[in-house]
């Protein structure tokens, strides 16, 4: 991978809403395509809820439309990145933007992919790529396959779905990486079981869910962080967005059609 740059942006963990998030995305991409901003990596949850669909996705039950979790509408929304549907809760969504990677799609999956294989590692977790074909699109679950762009345990989890738009040589890609999903939440959604939370998989003692999900996160963030540096070879410099990027973020995402 070759970058202008061997000092990339990271951006801490944000929680906010699907539009927004997304937004944050584009025009990160939008950004590093025109020169102005270099490589970032950063990791986000979402609030309130949300089902992420992927640019393309045409169809989905319309029941989508008017979910509730917790009392809260679950929000739908619509990525820049392709793929199938993503129910987020109880998920780390990841997002790159960088440039200098192969035209083909499967190699760029694959280069940025080391970070996460290598990462994932280091917590005892061995990942590879899953091989399903084109039927994926036939699903609207993204986790119901798991192609040559997603990466699975040994037992055939599918821990992460990932996502990718490229613009001016400069690329996207967005992952979900599925922590603790709500069995109930997820069957509504889907109409199918869940598999059982990889959070049991750490170990963590009798300390509650939510301090549990905020522990994990924090350790795979860290985990993800030195293994980018180690596989790219680069350095992050941390650095939150600042009040004009907010701005500027809120000005852009109106010109954006993340409402399906």
């Amino acid at each position: 991978m070759s970058n202008n740059c061997s000092v990339w942006r990271f951006i801490p963990l944000l929680k906010a809403s699907g539009n927004l998030q997304m937004a944050i995305d584009a025009w990160l991409l939008t950004q590093h395509s025109q020169g102005k901003h270099p490589p970032t990596l950063r990791f986000y949850t979402w609030e309130p809820v949300a089902i992420s669909l992927g640019y393309h996705q045409r169809h989905w039950p319309p029941t989508w439309q008017n979910l509730t979790w917790r009392g809260k509408p679950v929000e739908l929304v619509r990525r820049p990145t392709g793929g199938r549907a993503v129910l987020h809760q109880g998920d780390l969504t990841y997002g790159v933007v960088t440039s200098g990677l192969s035209q083909r799609r499967l190699e760029a999956y694959q280069s940025l992919c080391q970070f996460l294989i290598a990462g994932w590692r280091t917590l005892g977790f061995e990942l590879d790529y899953g091989s399903a074909g084109r039927g994926y699109i036939h699903n609207p679950n993204c986790f119901a396959t798991a192609t040559g762009a997603d990466l699975i345990l040994s037992d055939g989890y599918k821990l992460i779905g990932s996502a990718q738009l490229r613009r001016n040589g400069a690329i996207l890609q967005q992952g979900s990486m599925r922590l603790e999903p709500d069995a109930e939440l997820h069957q509504q959604v889907f109409g199918v079981e869940c598999l059982p939370s990889i959070v049991q998989r750490f170990n963590l003692g009798s300390s509650s869910a939510d301090s549990q999900l905020s522990s994990i996160e924090n350790r795979i963030i860290e985990a993800l962080i030195q293994a980018a540096c180690h596989c790219f070879q680069i350095e992050f410099k941390t650095e939150p967005l600042s009040d004009d990027e907010w701005q500027a973020i809120k000005v852009y995402a109106k010109t954006l059609h993340l409402c399906p």
